[in-house]
Order: structure tokens, then sequence, then C-alpha cells
């Protein structure tokens, strides 16, 4: 694309060129504004007519777009002047605008954007099963989805996003408070094989019943965060190291119901565990209490 012409405002010197009489396509966008950060690219649209072109036409070919580049808090007509004319986003990282995103901002970009294959929505109170739907229907290459802290998910919009993500991996739904154990089981049955990253985290209403479930159909599982699910106990641990060779790392803090056997067998193994052996706690109370570590043989 060549650049519009405009004028210079000023002599220029013989020989000189400026910046924007570099070729677009083959220097500007690939070489130069790729590294531009984006709160930049908004200051710069700004100079002139040719570089608000130059600026947008970049925009159109985004692959990746994370709102936390443009500022702690992004304002929706940025949001929707940035995104105005992408097709091709693959990354969409939206947490900064949790205070107003809606369905409205949000489906008009999903329906442009076939190819997206990761979303971090995390927060955004204001979105509804609409908005999660038409991810679902309109980007079968999902692999990477946070839902966290979006009170709205239910087990309806999660049971549509198992039906229609085959290619789901990774999925974050802490703190979504309206899911029970039906949901997750619906899930590890659909969408079970291909997972590999699950957080559960602070959900009350999840227990030993989706967890046992969640070991039966996720042989790739590697990650599974159970944070203060109290619910949850040993019995669906002890499913977990049977069913899961491929678990990498399991966190199960203020699981009040974990007892340290059904533990045991995955530590053996090497897994992560974010809750420590029963007799190390209590060397590190006593340290704590006596100022010194007593010479005490840990390989038990």
């Amino acid at each position: 694309m060549e650049p519009p012409m405009e004028p210079s405002g000023g002599e220029q010197e013989p020989g000189a060129v400026r910046l924007l009489d570099l070729p677009w396509e083959d220097v500007l966008l690939p070489h130069v504004l790729n590294r531009v950060p984006l709160r930049q690219l908004l200051r710069l649209q700004r100079v002139s007519r040719a570089f608000r072109a130059l600026v947008q036409l970049h925009l159109a070919g985004l692959r990746r777009f994370d709102a936390t580049q443009v500022g702690p808090q992004i304002p929706r007509a940025a949001f929707a002047q940035l995104l105005r004319d992408a097709e091709g986003l693959q990354e969409l990282a939206l947490a900064p605008c949790h205070e107003w995103l809606s369905d409205e901002d949000l489906v008009p970009v999903l329906a442009r954007n076939p190819q997206l294959r990761s979303a971090v929505l995390a927060g955004c109170g204001q979105l509804s099963r609409r908005a999660l739907g038409a991810l679902a229907e309109g980007c079968p290459r999902l692999q990477r989805l946070s839902l966290a802290h979006c009170d709205w998910v239910d087990g309806l919009a999660l049971r549509g996003l198992a039906d229609r993500c085959p290619a789901l991996e990774e999925l974050d739904l802490t703190a979504c408070r309206q899911l029970k154990d039906e949901a997750i089981v619906y899930l590890a049955q659909r969408r079970g094989a291909g997972l590999r990253s699950l957080s559960l985290a602070v959900n009350a209403n999840v227990g030993d019943t989706a967890v046992q479930e969640l070991a039966r159909n996720c042989p790739q599982l590697e990650h599974l965060d159970l944070t203060g699910c109290l619910r949850v106990g040993s019995d669906g641990v002890r499913t977990l190291a049977e069913y899961c060779p491929a678990l990498r790392s399991l966190r199960v803090r203020h699981c009040h119901h974990v007892a340290e056997p059904s533990l045991s067998r995955l530590r053996k193994r090497g897994v992560d565990i974010d809750v420590e052996p029963p007799l190390h706690q209590a060397l590190v109370l006593l340290q704590d209490m006596a100022g010194f570590a007593p010479f005490v043989n840990l390989q038990v």
C-alpha cells in the first residue's frame, strides 16, 4: 500500500527520506509498528491523516491484543477504535476492560475474528451467556479461555462452551460461583480428552463428584487448581492419582477435607502440591517459635 500524499508543512532537504516515505507493508508495519506499544500507537495516529492511516492498517492486521498494553483502564472509545478493523486476532486479553465491557462491545469483535485461539475475560462481570455463546459458536479453534471471577457463568453457559469448543485445552473458572458438580461433570465428559489445565478455585459448590469425573475423563490433565473448594476431599484426590498420569501440579490449599495419605502417592510421582506434608509444617512452626531448626532427618 502506498502512503497517502499529504502536505509536509515545510521544505524538505534534497535526498532526505521521511518516515512515511518508507515502504509500509515491507518495512514500517513488520519492523517498526510491531515494536510500538499500543498506548503509543493511539498517540501516533493523532499526528496526521497519513499516520492515522498507517496505524489503522497495522491494527487491522493484529494477531494479539492485550489491553494491559494500553493501560490499567482502557476507555470504551479507545477499545472500539483499536479493534475496529481487526480481523485476524488469535489472542485477546481484556481484563482491564472489566468495568464496562458488555456483550454489545465484545460480540462484534468475536464475529470478525473466527481464528481466535486464546481469550482472557477475567473479571468481565458485565458480559452474559450471549457473549460466551458467540465465542463458542464463532471461534471453533479456541484453546485457552479465562473466565475467572465472572459470576454470570453458570451451568448452562458452560454446557454451551463444552459443546462447541473441540480444541479447548486450558480453562480458568476461578470463582465462577454458580457452577456445581453437574456442570463440571458435563465438561469432563464432553471435553476432558483434550484438557491440560483447569482451575476451579474458590468454587464452594464443586466437590469430589466433579473431581472424580475429571480424573476419569482427562488423561492429559497437567495442572488442576482446587484452592478453596471446600467440598473436595481425599476421595477425589485419590482418583486423580489413579487416573491422571500426566498431572504435574495440584493446588488444594484450604481444601480441609483433603488428608495427607491421599496426597502422598502424588508426591512420590513428583507432582507439585501447594500444601506441605504435616511433618514439614510442624518443623517450620517449631522453628518460628524457637528461632532455630531442629536437627531432624526428614527422609522418612
